[in-house]
């Protein structure tokens, strides 16, 4: 929408959000990432190359392959070395996806090295942390809330340094080494999270996507939710709102979410980009936490007519609408391409049906 931006500009691009959606007419809910990491391992995998100890010896190699920029680290440890890839991929200009490509974690053995020897949060970051912030808070003034992703839940976390194949039947093949690097999974960020909470954000966003509605209610209760569950109290000690995120198969757990203690969960993406029923789900919850979601935005908002956004945004509101404790919205980020005018008739739909 705005070619002229650097991409790389984030505040300004921060800033346009928020006049564009208060253009819209909807409310405002800006989530802050970028702008506030320095690197990338909290949310997209692999071990902290930034920084290097006397312990913690880090020599990264960058190559091309294909259309991906691969970056290789060897780091070397007293007790041993680790090896990753992390590799970047543009896909257009200022739009980049992150992955972890060679996971470091291979047993307990590289996982008590991590553990060890990792460096730890820099000393700096609860102070940028609050100074982005406040004036991310400002900009949006009465206008809107203001969210950060705060780091992932432990199994997400898990999760970025972890083969997801291992990492999914891992409670069961190996449960004292799953037991380990849960409790260290949810210890790793977690001064992060502690530095975020500090700087007062409206609403702090917890990766929950990883352990789906697919691995069953019994195996999430027993083997995850006890973990996700202390991370949560983490997040919102200092009062903020913990939203707690699932953008995948969702009906399976939306029961168990209650005892996870935590206000929100989002964004009950409905078929096929996930499972959710959301007056079903409406009922199941009963009122026990906020409801975030839940507009298809591929199929819907991206691809869908105005009349459909229009039938779409109806239904929606109806089926979370009863009894409150529900906020529309897409059910996940914007996909490019998405026309303006099915905005307007999201907003607009949704406003008109949304009162009491």
């Amino acid at each position: 929408m705005y070619p002229d931006i650097d991409p790389w500009d984030i505040d300004e691009i921060q800033y346009k959000i928020v006049e564009f959606t208060k253009e819209l007419g909807a409310d405002v809910f800006l989530r802050l990432f970028y702008n506030v990491y320095d690197t990338m391992h909290i949310m997209y995998g692999g071990v902290d190359v930034s920084q290097q100890t006397e312990n913690w010896e880090v020599k990264t190699r960058e190559y091309q392959r294909g259309d991906t920029k691969v970056q290789h680290s060897t780091i070397r440890t007293p007790d041993g070395e680790l090896e990753q890839e992390f590799s970047i991929n543009m896909l257009r200009p200022g739009t980049y996806m992150y992955a972890c490509t060679l996971n470091p974690v291979k047993d307990e053995k590289t996982m008590d090295i991590v553990s060890k020897y990792e460096p730890p949060m820099p000393k700096d970051f609860p102070e940028k942390a609050k100074k982005i912030i406040s004036k991310m808070k400002q900009k949006v003034g009465d206008d809107g809330i203001v969210g950060v992703w705060a780091p992932h839940g432990p199994y997400n976390n898990a999760s970025l340094v972890v083969d997801l194949s291992e990492l999914y039947m891992l409670f069961y093949t190996e449960p004292e080494f799953y037991a380990k690097l849960m409790s260290w999974s949810n210890t790793r960020f977690r001064e992060y999270a502690r530095a975020i909470a500090a700087a007062e954000p409206d609403v702090m966003h917890i990766g929950g996507n990883v352990p789906g509605g697919f691995l069953g209610k019994k195996n999430y209760d027993s083997f995850i939710l006890p973990y996700e569950k202390e991370h949560i109290k983490v997040c919102q000690e200092k009062g903020a709102i913990g939203m707690y995120h699932n953008c995948g198969e969702i009906m399976n757990l939306v029961e168990s979410y209650v005892e996870l203690g935590v206000s929100s969960v989002e964004p009950f993406s409905p078929r096929p980009l996930g499972d959710a029923d959301l007056a079903k789900a409406k009922k199941l919850v009963d009122g026990r936490y906020i409801m975030v979601g839940g507009v298809d935005q591929v199929n819907i908002l991206q691809g869908g007519t105005v009349e459909q956004v229009a039938e779409v945004t109806k239904k929606t509101v109806e089926a979370g609408k009863p009894g409150g404790k529900f906020i529309l919205q897409s059910a996940d980020f914007l996909e490019y391409g998405t026309p303006v005018k099915n905005l307007e008739a999201f907003v607009k739909t949704g406003t008109e049906y949304g009162g009491y």
